[in-house]
């Protein structure tokens, strides 16, 4: 699986239940996890691959090896894979994330 970044295209932003409705129908678990503003996720990995949809707020991801910075708001979509090194800092607002992995 490689990176990939998902900008919603609709014409309104989905809600909660529109991006639940979507990871369900891939028959994937799906955990709900939420972060008050300027929180700082310090570099990591992980050993799955992580699907990530932004439900309200924003999140900035840093990818070092990648030499890549990733914004994402509202009905983004992040497929991360098993082992990519990165850090996060939560936007303002805060954010509202639905979160699947694959093993």
């Amino acid at each position: 699986m490689e990176l990939k970044v998902t900008p919603w295209s609709g014409e309104t932003l989905p809600t909660e239940e529109e991006l639940r409705e979507l990871l369900t129908a891939q028959e994937l678990n799906i955990y709900r996890w939420s972060d008050g503003p300027d929180s700082v996720y310090p570099g990591h990995t992980h050993g799955y691959h992580k699907i990530l949809y932004v439900v309200d707020g924003s999140i900035k991801f840093d990818l070092p090896t990648l030499h890549e910075t990733i914004n994402l708001s509202a009905g983004s979509r992040l497929d991360l894979p098993n082992g990519t090194r990165h850090s996060a800092v939560v936007g303002p607002d805060g954010v509202v994330c639905l979160e699947s992995h694959i093993y």
